[in-house]
């Protein structure tokens, strides 16, 4: 009898972990590091949550609003967030400890997961003389606001082209104050480093009264800009995405890319890629930065080593990434 009561109740407790979710293995959770919430990246990172939170058997999105690249890093690295959404260029030089992490230590507690989207360098004006990026020699030019990585990137395109910010008169501005700027008279041209097409640079072209110039880069600068820092690629900008705009610009493009702490287990951030792989097109719908997600664009300007799990996941694709 004692026996049979034995039997009863290990079969009950079995049962019971099959059928009672508290039994069930407890799912990791994965803060997300994303941005402001007016900005991109949070609801880019809500996007995501809603579609995958779903279909993950391992892990638990949650998003947090925060300053986005530079302090998600930080973030991750104290370990209040495992994951984060960062430009590639910042997790380049967080990885080195140069840019905005001169005279840190560099991190690398973290690795990248997958690339995301482009984050364009749009250097725009109303003047239609700007035909190559030298025309702006002697002229007014918004650098972007001091400190920020657009005025990173600013600074090496100027250096590509045998520049320095002394060949203009630069002045240190957002891309939206330096819309305004330019309508106001107050200055020539300004970098924009955004997903276009840019909120900022669609209402400008909108209101401007006269067709937005964007400046292209020629093919031998796009080179050797991809040549001196592995996070640029090269990108178009079509014709028609802003009003005015009426030919394709060649430029260069950052990439916002998914980062994850080296803790987090292999498998987890396996099947998070497997889980956005196979509902891309709810991706796409949740949020427009999705459009051009794919097995190929995924790997494009990843600037930091792959987490185990992602490297497991490409190979698995027949992919070989390091």
């Amino acid at each position: 009898m004692k026996k049979f009561a034995v039997v009863s109740l290990s079969l009950l407790v079995l049962l019971s972990m099959v059928l009672c979710p508290a039994f069930a293995a407890e799912k990791v959770k994965l803060s997300m590091a994303t941005g402001s919430v007016a900005a991109t990246y949070y609801p880019l990172g809500g996007a995501m949550a809603t579609v995958l939170n779903p279909v993950l058997e391992k892990s638990e999105l949650t998003v947090t609003a925060t300053g986005a690249s530079k302090a998600n890093l930080q973030l991750m690295e104290d370990g209040d967030c495992q994951i984060g959404i960062v430009q590639n260029d910042v997790a380049f030089y967080c990885y080195k400890g140069t840019q905005l992490f001169e005279g840190e230590t560099p991190y690398t507690g973290f690795s990248a997961v997958c690339s995301l989207y482009d984050e364009t360098v749009q250097i725009f004006s109303l003047n239609p003389e700007f035909k190559t990026f030298t025309d702006l020699k002697g002229k007014t030019v918004s650098v972007g606001a001091a400190g920020s990585g657009d005025n990173f990137n600013a600074s090496q395109i100027f250096e590509e082209f045998g520049m320095a910010f002394s060949d203009v008169n630069a002045v240190y501005q957002s891309y939206a104050d330096s819309a305004e700027s330019i309508k106001d008279g107050k200055i020539d041209a300004a970098f924009c480093v955004s997903g276009a097409p840019t909120v900022a640079l669609v209402d400008f072209a909108a209101t401007a009264g006269k067709p937005i110039n964007i400046i292209s880069l020629e093919e031998n600068h796009i080179e050797g800009l991809m040549k001196a820092y592995p996070f640029y690629a090269k990108t178009v900008i079509p014709a028609g995405l802003y009003k005015g705009l009426d030919r394709d610009v060649t430029t260069v493009a950052i990439r916002a890319q998914l980062v994850v702490r080296n803790d987090v287990p292999e498998d987890v951030v396996y099947e998070l890629l497997d889980a956005m792989f196979k509902n891309t097109d709810a991706l796409k719908a949740g949020h427009g930065k999705f459009a051009g997600f794919s097995i190929d664009t995924a790997r494009y300007g990843v600037s930091v080593p792959y987490h185990p799990g992602a490297v497991k996941f490409f190979a698995d694709k027949g992919i070989a990434v390091k």
